[in-house]
């Protein structure tokens, strides 16, 4: 008697819409050269608030991308998600006939922390200053957190499961986790991942509430994880959608298997302490490996959470000891997340996209503007470190104490 088949959710196609690019090419090529586009706070309203540095989408534009019809009811974010959607489909080869043949099997699951900041605003100043005939009816739906999973799937025709994770940070890794698992149990696509826009006046405003913000105003000294002089995080919009279907069936429709979600686990320690997180990120980590089958020395590389808040600094690289032993201070560490800001629940799924690519191109991208590390991690600055990747591991934190580790696979040869 045959042994049953396993269902293995794959990556199959990667959309990105970045500060430092809005392909997958210039994604990657920005990323593997290690530029840093962290550069002053250009959006109107935020002249005179004290978030100096910022990771800014500054390329793209929302009408070459989304029809009217759908920019009119959508915020900036949702307006990411979809071009980011398209993109990821494209990459994998699935056209509008693939859809029409099986909508009841095809899904999205999105993560958001912040939702539409920018439309909600604009619509409340026209309450509070012409009255409520002026507000439009969708102010209701367009700066909801499931928005952008309701539009992908509005747009495009899926009528498969469909949710969100309103969380914080590693709320990004979870989307994938809840794609993985749609697929192991017999969807036969998911469209995941996360967009944030958190750069309107009234969304950067809220977040000055966070201690560990950057409020430097030297965009080469903002954002320096791991250092001495690490003083918080610079916030980013932007994100990256990925395609994820089964394994075999994409095999048999001739689309390239980019890599496997193998292994997931999150943890919560809450928001009182970092150093709590030291014990949470270790479990995760424990957690994801045993779920992927993988031996701690198996990884062979970290994209890391880099808070850029000593305490969180250093209770990230004693969970990365911890958790993968010896291993965990010869193996390489990366934060490309430096050179492009911190993008909330879409920081961890840029860093996947990111990790997918280095484990094809046999390449680890630095961590820009980061020299003089103090801690005990094989950090890795300066230049892109060629190696063999063939497992990846990318973790996550949340400020308000969640911990998620994910393992990836490379997508085997042809």
């Amino acid at each position: 008697m045959s042994a049953p088949h396993v269902r293995r959710a794959a990556v199959t196609g990667i959309g990105v819409v970045a500060p430092n690019g809005t392909s997958i090419d210039t994604f990657w090529k920005s990323t593997l050269e290690g530029i840093s586009i962290l550069d002053q706070v250009t959006r109107e309203g935020c002249e005179h608030l004290p978030l100096r540095v910022a990771g800014e989408v500054r390329s793209f534009e929302p009408s070459s991308a989304v029809e009217e019809r759908y920019l009119v009811q959508t915020d900036r974010f949702t307006h990411f998600a979809m071009a980011a959607a398209d993109l990821a489909l494209e990459d994998a080869r699935l056209g509008q006939a693939d859809i029409a043949s099986s909508p009841f099997s095809l899904g999205v699951v999105t993560a958001a922390g912040s939702g539409g900041g920018a439309f909600g605003q604009r619509e409340l100043q026209r309450l509070w200053g012409k009255g409520s005939r002026f507000v439009g009816p969708y102010q209701s739906i367009a700066w909801f957190y499931a928005a952008s999973t309701g539009q992908i799937s509005i747009r495009r025709g899926f009528k498969g499961p469909c949710s969100v994770v309103a969380a914080d940070e590693a709320g990004g890794l979870d989307a994938l986790a809840h794609a993985a698992r749609a697929v192991g149990r017999g969807t036969d696509m998911i469209v995941a991942g996360s967009t944030e826009a958190p750069l309107a006046p009234y969304s950067v405003v809220c977040q000055l509430g966070y201690e560990e913000l950057s409020t430097a105003e030297d965009p080469a000294r903002a954002y320096r994880p791991f250092t001495a002089d690490a003083c918080g995080f610079v916030p980013a919009e932007g994100g990256a959608m990925l395609v994820v279907e089964e394994e075999a069936a994409a095999r048999d429709r001739g689309t390239r298997v980019r890599a496997t979600l193998a292994g997931h686990a999150a943890t919560f320690t809450g928001a009182s302490r970092w150093e709590d997180s030291r014990e949470g990120l270790t479990h995760a980590i424990g957690g994801a490996l045993d779920e992927a089958g993988c031996a701690p020395e198996e990884i062979d590389v970290v994209f890391a959470d880099a808070l850029g808040v000593p305490e969180a600094d250093r209770a990230e690289a004693l969970a990365i000891a911890d958790a993968l032993g010896r291993h965990g201070r010869r193996v390489p560490v990366t934060a490309p997340k430096t050179g492009i800001g911190r993008g909330y629940c879409a920081a961890p799924v840029l860093d996947v996209a990111a990790a997918v690519l280095a484990m094809e191109h046999g390449m680890i991208p630095p961590t820009p503007n980061v020299v003089d590390i103090c801690h005990d991690l094989d950090l890795v600055t300066g230049r892109a470190r060629a190696a063999e990747l063939r497992t990846a591991l990318v973790l996550s934190r949340g400020l308000m104490g969640s911990n998620t580790a994910l393992v990836l696979r490379r997508g085997a040869a042809e």
